[in-house]
């Protein structure tokens, strides 16, 4: 049987934050490739990056020409993806999209490589991706699947109420920038944010649903909401979500308390997740120890005596690795090494 010959790969969003870490990635990871292009708004075209000791000349991703390409990996924004993807599925790639644009859609997969491959469908025979596009999800949802899927699988998830700890880099280099520059000079106006960053949290991630009134949510907590039910297959799930963002360069922190219809011990937890693809169990969790890690960190496991069966975690991930980046790339590993 001839070999298949290696995909041509093309990154949209090539030089935002996220764009960053999937370039890297794809060459420390040696994913298999016959053919790498670089694509962003007409703005950063002409510019070179460098990849895998060569020059690569970003493309205006509105004027490319996507045919021959197989994998699109797209990290340029939501209303980039709604206008663009369609185009590139329909010249025959397979679009895996990082933005919120596509991930409530009934006929697009919401996949963490880790919890729902089996929504992808049957690879080998082409998988069951309709519109040829996958969608990545939250980068703060991606950090609590890993861990919540073997627990659901075990005790069957009742009830979860989640506070978040979202780094600044959560808002592309804007957020890191302004973080930088009020901690060198605190008078800094915020423009990214609605308050100070620096030494400070502001309890708001993403605009009002309803306008800025008591009783409304924000769009990231939403997000959260929405995309867990999705994931874990689980439609009427009651999630209470509060996301905050806080001066942390990189790493999303999630407080969450689960309830469970079956008892589960914290013991058992840990027993569980210490077998867990992608998890690793540590006593103390925290941002900057999660930098440029894979896994997703998990501690402070122990009982949530409010609720029968429940249980309270800390998690951590890096928001624009596994949070995003990586996951996209599993995705896409999931087709090349079947």
């Amino acid at each position: 049987m001839a070999k298949k010959k290696s995909p041509n790969i093309a990154v949209v969003g090539a030089t935002g934050k996220v764009g960053e870490v999937m370039r890297e990635l794809l060459a420390s990871r040696n994913f298999p490739l016959s053919d790498i292009r670089f694509m962003a708004s007409a703005r950063s075209a002409g510019k070179e990056l460098e990849w895998n000791g060569t020059k690569i000349v970003v493309e205006d991703a509105k004027e490319a020409d996507f045919s021959g390409v197989d994998i699109a990996i797209f990290s340029a924004g939501a209303t980039t993806s709604r206008n663009l993807a369609p185009v590139v599925a329909s010249a025959g790639a397979i679009v895996i999209d990082n933005s919120s644009a596509w991930r409530m859609d009934d006929e697009v997969p919401l996949v963490v490589a880790e919890v729902n491959p089996h929504t992808l469908g049957d690879i080998e025979k082409g998988g069951d991706i309709k519109k040829g596009i996958i969608a990545n999800p939250n980068c703060t949802t991606m950090v609590g699947m890993v861990p919540l899927k073997p627990l659901h699988q075990k005790a069957t998830l009742k009830r979860m109420v989640v506070s978040t700890y979202q780094a600044v880099s959560g808002a592309g280099y804007a957020g890191v920038e302004e973080l930088m520059a009020q901690i060198e000079d605190a008078s800094s106006p915020p423009k990214v944010f609605d308050a100070q960053i620096a030494l400070n949290v502001v309890p708001k991630c993403g605009d009002y649903l309803e306008g800025e009134t008591i009783g409304a949510e924000t769009i990231e907590e939403k997000k959260l909401t929405d995309e867990t039910r999705k994931i874990l297959e689980i439609p009427d799930l009651p999630v209470s979500a509060t996301c905050v963002r806080v001066g942390v360069d990189t790493g999303h922190s999630l407080s969450i308390n689960a309830e469970f219809e079956n008892a589960i011990s914290p013991e058992e937890a840990v027993e569980i997740l210490n077998q867990a693809p992608g998890v690793v169990v540590e006593d103390l969790p925290n941002p900057i120890q999660s930098q440029n890690v894979d896994g997703v960190s998990v501690g402070r496991i122990r009982k949530d005596p409010t609720v029968p069966n429940g249980l309270a975690l800390f998690v951590v991930g890096d928001n624009l690795r596994k949070g995003a980046a990586l996951n996209a790339i599993q995705i896409a590993e999931l087709f090349i090494n079947r």
